[in-house]
Parts: C-alpha cells; sequence; structure tokens
C-alpha cells in the first residue's frame, strides 16, 4: 500500500512479496540520515513518474535489520533496483534523479 507520496513502505515481512515480480526500486534508510532525507523527495518524484510500471518503496533500517542484513548494506542511504527478485543495480549514497531514473528505464 503506497503512502501519500507515492513511495511504498516495505517491511522484512513484506520485502520478498514487494520485489518478486517487475521492476523495483527500494531505498533503504534512517530517519536520523540527513543524506537519506535529501532522497526522500527524489524517490517521491520517480514514484510519481512511474506509478503504473515501477514500484518505488523504502525501507527503515532500524525498524527492519534483517533484509538490510542479508543485503550487506552498511551505509545509508543505499537503492537496489531489482528485476523480479534479482538484484541488477546497487547505489550508494544520495543519487540524482537522473540517474536513478536511467536505471530504472534500462529494466523496464
Amino acid at each position: 500500500m503506497a503512502s501519500e507520496d507515492g513511495v511504498i513502505p516495505i517491511k522484512d515481512d513484506t520485502f520478498e512479496q514487494t520485489i518478486a515480480s517487475g521492476v523495483t526500486l527500494i531505498d533503504f534508510w534512517a530517519d536520523w540520515c540527513m543524506p537519506c532525507r535529501m532522497q526522500a523527495p527524489i524517490m517521491e518524484q520517480l514514484a510519481e513518474e512511474l506509478r503504473d510500471r515501477a514500484t518505488v518503496g523504502k525501507m527503515d533500517v532500524d525498524s527492519n535489520p534483517h533484509t538490510p542484513s542479508r543485503f550487506g548494506i552498511t551505509g545509508i542511504p543505499t537503492c537496489i533496483l531489482f528485476k523480479d527478485g534479482q538484484e541488477v543495480r546497487r547505489f550508494v549514497g544520495v543519487q540524482s534523479k537522473q540517474t536513478l531514473s536511467r536505471a530504472l528505464q534500462e529494466q523496464l
């Protein structure tokens, strides 16, 4: 279920189902992380633009430690692009809308 900004909040127990099919971009973040706050509006814009073609989600690493640990995430924000359940690209640090949009378009 998408939030007001179109970005879907993902939890450890919904992660696999969310990435299982199609193109999905997940932002691993935390509320206290200032770069994560800078990334958030970019993710919202992508969610709005790609609403019917890709899923854009966010996972709070403090509330959901299992999945970030499983993917070896040590720095945030980290965005991982999945296609049909498989990781295809990983971005660490704040990314521009153009960079993420290009990567998404390559998978659509």
